[in-house]
C-alpha cells in the first residue's frame, strides 16, 4: 500500500514545487515571491522525506531538517529587509 501511495504524493509535490516556480518567476510583487520561494521549500522537503521514505535508508532527515532551518531563516531574513530596509540593525 505504502509503494503505492509514496509515488503518487512524490508527484504531486513535485506538480506543486512547479507551480511555486511559476509563482516565483512571475508574482506580481516581492511578497507573492518570498511567500512562493518559502512553499518551495517546503516542497522540497517533503519530496526528500518521500523520497528518504521510499529508498528506506533514514539519512536523508537531517537534510531536510537543515532545509527547514535554512528556509527560514531566509524567508525571516528577507521580511526583514523589506519592513526596515536593512538585515542587522
Amino acid at each position: 500500500m505504502i509503494a503505492i501511495v509514496i509515488p503518487i504524493a512524490m508527484t504531486l509535490f513535485a506538480v506543486a514545487a512547479l507551480l511555486n516556480l511559476y509563482r516565483l518567476a512571475i508574482g506580481p510583487d516581492i511578497v507573492d515571491r518570498i511567500l512562493a520561494l518559502d512553499t518551495l521549500m517546503i516542497n522540497s522537503i517533503a519530496l526528500i522525506v518521500l523520497a528518504d521514505l521510499r529508498m528506506g535508508l533514514g539519512v536523508l532527515f537531517e537534510l531536510a531538517l537543515l532545509i527547514a532551518l535554512m528556509g527560514f531563516v531566509g524567508t525571516v531574513a528577507m521580511s526583514k529587509y523589506l519592513l526596515r530596509g536593512d538585515v542587522i540593525e
